[in-house]
């Protein structure tokens, strides 16, 4: 049964984000909030048809430490999942991607026209400072600024560093950072095609205030999202959802 849904999942995941993506191709020739609205409209229709076909929902806590006014936010990345979410959860965020995501074929142009911050990783110092640049004029305008502080996907249980762009912008932004912990991983693998029914939880845990030095802040942000994220991972695998 598992493989049958994740086949069907699968199958809706690709076709749905074609025709989607072609739907909206006119929308490029608007202002930029048209394409954000397709971008919203894009991943809601990814997880009704997550639900519907793989028995993957989702649930948010946490939402209380989210403050008012500019916020970075630093995620876990477990999942293609965890980068879908903001466009439903969060009002038009800048999420700090990889550059050479912009080359693929309309998607690519679809996150040049809604602004987000690509980075460059090859490019070293400098890539910092235009990440840097970006990430002030997204807050000036009132979005939040979206992290995976260790860069890439990492499976439940696994370990990589945390990479220090998300210093840099804490830095720079002068604002509170959210930790998030999630468990996306353990129902939509980031390598396979296997898709587990069951419940994603997202956790806002406690801001870190502005103001702390480079190494106690990375320190602090490292153990917060590792410990809640296997926190749970720990929780049962498959239990009713709430979305």
């Amino acid at each position: 049964m598992t493989l049958l849904r994740s086949f069907a999942a699968n199958a809706a995941f690709y076709i749905w984000g074609a025709a989607i993506n072609l739907a909206f191709v006119p929308a490029l020739a608007l202002p930029r909030m048209a394409t954000v609205h397709g971008q919203t409209y894009w991943a809601r229709g990814v997880l009704w048809l997550m639900r519907a076909t793989a028995g993957i929902r989702f649930e948010i806590r946490g939402a209380e430490n989210l403050p008012d006014g500019p916020v970075l936010i630093a995620c876990k990345h477990q999942s293609a999942w965890d980068t879908l979410i903001w466009h439903v959860i969060a009002r038009d965020p800048a999420m700090v991607m990889k550059a050479e995501l912009l080359a693929i074929p309309i998607y690519g142009w679809y996150c040049r026209k809604t602004k987000m911050i690509a980075i460059d990783r090859e490019a070293g110092p400098s890539a910092l400072r235009k990440m840097v640049a970006a990430a002030r004029e997204a807050a000036g305008a009132g979005r939040p600024v979206i992290i995976f502080p260790q860069g890439t996907r990492v499976a439940p249980g696994a370990s990589a560093p945390y990479l220090p762009g998300t210093a840099a912008l804490y830095g720079a932004l002068s604002a509170p950072c959210v930790p998030v912990a999630l468990n996306s991983g353990k129902f939509w693998p980031r390598n396979g095609w296997t898709r587990r029914p069951g419940t994603i939880v997202l956790e806002y845990l406690p801001p870190i205030a502005p103001g702390l030095r480079r190494r106690e802040f990375m320190a602090a942000l490292e153990e917060r999202i590792e410990t809640a994220s296997a926190n749970l991972a720990a929780e049962g695998a498959s239990r009713p959802g709430t979305a």
